[in-house]
């Protein structure tokens, strides 16, 4: 296969999966923003997240005042655990997210050997991308990118 449209497919792939993110964002009960993430290894979802709390703590993201709680995770944090508890490992994998890693996640890809960052939304701090950027990790905005 050419280069050309060996890129080509790897953007249909790419379009694909982060249909598939925003669609599992949906199951997110954060009312300010819903985050869905994928986390895909040779051409297989090893592990998916959205944002919201710990397991067994109540579904509610938001204060009163309408502030996220402290502990609501991030979809990418729940997607590198789930990945972590599986067994499996990420290292070599594409982290498909809908919105740009903060630094505290950008951390945890590090970390977790994900060669690959591929988002639709910006999001308002860029250390996330700047990090990883740092780390020599692949970073795509999606939607700059169509």
């Amino acid at each position: 296969m050419s280069i050309k449209k060996s890129e080509e497919k790897q953007k249909q792939f790419d379009k694909h999966y982060l249909e598939m993110a925003s669609i599992w964002s949906k199951n997110s009960y954060c009312k300010r923003r819903q985050v869905g993430a994928l986390i895909v290894k040779d051409r297989m979802i090893i592990s998916d997240g959205y944002n919201g709390t710990p397991a067994g703590f109540e579904n509610e993201c938001e204060d009163v005042d309408f502030k996220t709680k402290p502990y609501v995770l991030h979809a990418e944090a729940n997607a590198i655990t789930k990945v972590a508890k599986s067994g499996n490992n990420s290292c070599g994998a594409t982290l498909y997210v809908t919105t740009s890693p903060c630094i505290e996640c950008a951390k945890l890809i590090i970390q977790a050997g994900v060669e690959r960052v591929v988002y639709l939304n910006e999001y308002h701090n860029t250390e996330g991308l700047d990090l990883l950027r740092r780390a020599g990790i692949e970073v795509i905005n999606f939607s700059e990118d169509e």
